[in-house]
Order: C-alpha cells, then sequence, then structure tokens
C-alpha cells in the first residue's frame, strides 16, 4: 500500500481474516505458511476494492524537492516500484511479494499450489514486465 493509513487497514484486515480462516488449518502446510497465504488473498482482494476507488493522490512536481538526499531517492524509487507492482496481475503480484520477502521457488510454488519450475518461470516473466512497466512509466533502469 502506497499510504500508512492504508497499510493499517490491510493489516487490520489481515489479522481479522485470519481469525476467521483459523478453523480452517488443516495442518497439511506449516502453520507460516498457510498464514502467508491467507494474508496473500486478503491483500489482493484488498488491492481489488482500492483499485476501484478514485485515486486519491496524485504526484506533482511541486512534492519532489530541489535537493533530493539518498533517503528521498530510495522512497521515491520504492514509490515507483510500488505503482509498478500495482499494475502486474494478481499472481505476478503474488509471485513479486513472495520474492521479495525471500521465499524459494519450491516455496512459492507450494504457497501458489503450482510446481517449482512454474513458480521459476513465472517468476521470471513477472519481473520482466515489471521492468518493462517501470520503463514504460519514465524511470530508466
Amino acid at each position: 500500500m502506497d499510504n500508512r493509513d492504508d497499510q493499517e487497514d490491510l493489516f487490520q484486515e489481515i489479522i481479522c481474516q485470519l481469525w476467521k480462516a483459523n478453523d480452517s488449518f488443516k495442518g497439511e502446510s506449516q502453520f507460516s505458511t498457510w498464514m502467508y497465504r491467507v494474508a496473500i488473498n486478503t491483500a489482493i482482494v484488498f488491492l481489488k476494492k482500492e483499485k476501484k476507488k478514485v485515486d486519491k493522490y496524485e504526484l506533482s512536481s511541486t512534492n519532489i524537492p530541489d535537493e533530493e538526499g539518498d533517503a528521498d531517492i530510495k522512497e521515491r524509487q520504492l514509490e515507483h516500484f510500488y505503482r509498478a507492482v500495482q499494475k502486474l496481475d494478481k499472481i505476478d503480484k503474488a509471485i513479486i511479494f513472495y520474492q521479495l520477502e525471500g521465499f524459494s521457488h519450491k516455496e512459492i510454488g507450494e504457497n501458489l499450489g503450482i510446481s517449482e519450475g512454474n513458480a521459476r518461470v513465472k517468476l521470471n516473466r513477472a519481473k520482466e514486465k515489471l521492468k518493462e512497466i517501470i520503463k514504460n512509466q519514465g524511470y530508466g533502469f
């Protein structure tokens, strides 16, 4: 999520969904894997709802200071990255977020119900799509 309020709302929604879904845990996977899957699915649903809302925030050149420190530059890069991720389909978003969390290809495959090889291919394709989106948004590498 782009802003702090939305992040807190999403966190609260994930906790609520974990509480509601607690009885559905069957022990067929690690508890942490099950929790992560509930969290990702909740985030995807939350993002779909957010996408339907009118964009409240606009970036303008007046928001960008003339002299930026490293922290400001990194913050802008992160904002740009997350905006680009929002343009991916839900599976690609999930795969990217799993990767960012340090999950292995095997773990990604298990969480998404696909093979390790398929997870590897989908991750590479998602990265390529992300690069293209970022490039098309005018932020070059």
